[in-house]
């Protein structure tokens, strides 16, 4: 399992810089330039440090991955990045262990 903290040290440790916008109507984003990608999260956004540690996971797991799109790119293929990120996120922030735990106890909200 990862905490807060683990995941900005791993962003670091890929190279992805993080850093707080105001986005209006998103609470975070990913983008990619070039060979760097980058991750947004709207400050005034989070309900918690739990809801931060969310949203950075799922972002970096779309730098980690390459689960990028743009918004010219089909809805089947967004969802697609998307899972992908979410499937990273969930590894990092729970373990495979108690994933399986959770699972086998039925439990299968996020």
């Amino acid at each position: 399992m990862t905490d807060l903290m683990g995941l900005y040290r791993l962003a670091e440790a890929q190279g992805v810089t993080v850093d707080c916008f105001q986005l209006g109507a998103r609470e975070s984003i990913s983008i990619q330039e070039g060979e760097e990608c980058f991750i947004a999260i709207d400050p005034f956004r989070l309900s918690s440090s739990q809801d931060e540690k969310t949203k950075l996971a799922h972002e970096l797991g779309h730098c980690v991955t390459g689960s990028l799109y743009n918004r010219h790119s089909g809805l089947d293929v967004r969802q697609k990045h998307e899972n992908h990120a979410d499937k990273w996120a969930i590894e990092k922030m729970i373990g495979e262990d108690a994933l399986n735990e959770a699972v086998s106890e039925r439990n299968t909200e996020l």
